[in-house]
């Protein structure tokens, strides 16, 4: 109360924005964002490694492709942005170039994607920056504007993102968080290592209220020698073929507690690429002697790399897979396009077992409505919670086929009359969709026999069996779990609904 009489409400939310372990009190490295912001001056960052690699060792030059979020493709922007401040996008209106068009690193910094001893196997996944948060442990503060000093292997993470942008977090402040990899291929000296990351941006810095930028995902490849000197090829990307990719939230007043816009859009572009393989910084003759990196006639010696036999490799879309389910333990079930779905079930004679929602089920930018967050009706809660128990998992395995869509893809569909079957069956599931997340169960043929929204859905799993008026679903003592034997009592009256047609 003191401090909110000295400060003001903005000034107590700018201080406990900065004062990150909540003591009252800003230690000098809490104050250090503040202090380099008025003087413009960064000492020397303690985001180098502690194991400071060989300044002789190879180097690799990355250059940042970037292209901003297409304003148009937000759902705030149907009514011209009405009631949303200009200070409040500012930062992501600005963000229109890459923040380091092009960085040189030493190649040991890549270390840190190598595989541990124990994870040796094709597409056998590691982490390498773990999820330290789960459903119970909650979320991360929605107010901050700097990350955290970046550790161990965070640091590399944290150098390339800022690549895009100077104020990255390595950690998200959802689950999961992380940076995931696994092997791809093996050679005798190299290794292609896929990987997956989740990581978020804020945009805004004080006076203005935080913007938090957050795309789906981070992934790519990377092939390096397995004793890290040599990097011959490096890629990371945010995917772009979903007709959404990126999760927008900023905050509307001056303390942890205040509502939050949410929104999402569509990134065009957003990669880092290696602009050739590793060179030697520095380039010894055959008597030891340091020679120029030209030749005499001033033209940069070109270097000839053995071309790498793999001996052992997995498709990428194997590999991506296995990411996937290691950062969505739900994903081991497979979720097929909308219209593959019902080819699939047709052709098994199945049910569907459809999920949709406004924003992405297996990125970060999942649905979420009214905030502060987290929130119950939310693809997130339904993705950490009953879609990964193990009934859940084992029915759907073995009774349905599987689909997750954004609302607006299923619009495009409807519109499309070029393929009308497949039209329908849009206009069928958008017949049924209530914000933010609707689950249906429908024939082959696009008949919804079952759905229940969400919002609902969890509502009645929070209440106490006895309170729930409706009989549409019961309880079961099996499980512990009311949200785990609801939702299979839901997906056990679709499959009793859809005999007298199956049966046919």
């Amino acid at each position: 109360e003191l401090a909110l009489k000295s400060l003001g409400s903005e000034g107590l939310f700018l201080f406990s924005s900065l004062d990150t372990n909540n003591d009252l009190y800003l230690s000098p490295e809490e104050f250090k964002p503040i202090a380099e912001k008025l003087t413009g001056v960064a000492p020397i960052s303690e985001f180098e490694e502690e194991e400071t690699p060989d300044p002789s060792g190879e180097t690799l030059s990355i250059v940042a492709k970037f292209q901003p979020l297409v304003m148009e493709t937000m759902t705030k922007s149907k009514d011209g942005f009405l009631g949303i401040s200009h200070v409040a996008l500012s930062g992501l209106r600005n963000w229109t170039a890459p923040a380091a068009p092009m960085s040189v690193m030493l190649a040991r910094q890549f270390k840190a994607f190598l595989p541990p001893k124990n994870k040796l196997d094709l597409g056998d996944p590691w982490w390498i920056i773990p999820s330290e948060l789960n459903i119970f442990t909650g979320y991360l503060s929605n107010n901050r504007f700097y990350p955290p000093p970046p550790k161990g292997k965070e640091i590399i993470i944290h150098r390339l993102l800022s690549m895009f942008h100077p104020r990255p977090f390595v950690k998200t402040r959802f689950a999961p968080q992380g940076a995931v990899a696994c092997i791809q291929a093996i050679s005798a000296f190299y290794y292609t290592i896929a990987f997956r990351i989740h990581a978020e941006f804020q945009l805004n810095e004080p006076p203005d209220f935080p913007f938090w930028f957050s795309p789906g995902q981070f992934t790519g490849h990377i092939i390096l020698s397995k004793d890290s000197s040599h990097v011959r090829e490096f890629k990371l990307f945010v995917p772009n073929s979903r007709s959404l990719n990126v999760d927008m939230e900023w905050l509307y007043g001056a303390s942890e507690s205040s509502n939050m816009e949410v929104d999402i859009g569509y990134l065009p572009q957003m990669e880092l690429e290696s602009t050739g393989p590793s060179i030697p910084s520095v380039i010894h003759d055959e008597n030891g002697n340091v020679i120029d990196s030209r030749d005499p006639s001033g033209e940069p010696i070109q270097f000839v790399f053995e071309e790498i036999t793999w001996q052992q490799e997995i498709p990428w879309e194997e590999a991506a897979q296995k990411l996937e389910v290691a950062m969505y333990p739900f994903k081991k079930v497979s979720y097929l396009p909308f219209t593959q779905a019902f080819e699939r079930a047709k052709a098994e004679k199945k049910l569907v077992h459809s999920i949709l929602l406004w924003g992405a089920l297996d990125d970060q930018n999942t649905a979420n409505h009214c905030l502060p967050l987290p929130m119950p009706g939310s693809g997130r809660t339904l993705r950490e919670t009953v879609l990964e128990s193990s009934p859940i998992l084992a029915l759907l395995n073995e009774s349905f086929i599987s689909s997750w869509s954004l609302v607006k893809e299923l619009e495009e569909l409807q519109s499309n009359r070029e393929n009308e079957f497949y039209s329908k069956l849009a206009d069928l599931h958008l017949e049924k969709y209530n914000f933010p997340v609707e689950m249906i169960i429908c024939l082959p043929n696009g008949t919804v026999i079952h759905h229940i929204n969400a919002n609902y859905f969890l509502d009645i799993t929070s209440m106490k069996p006895e309170d729930v008026e409706s009989s549409i679903f019961s309880f079961s003592t099996n499980f512990e779990d009311p949200s785990t034997a609801t939702y299979l009592q839901f997906l056990k009256e679709g499959l009793q609904r859809a005999k007298p047609y199956l049966q046919t």
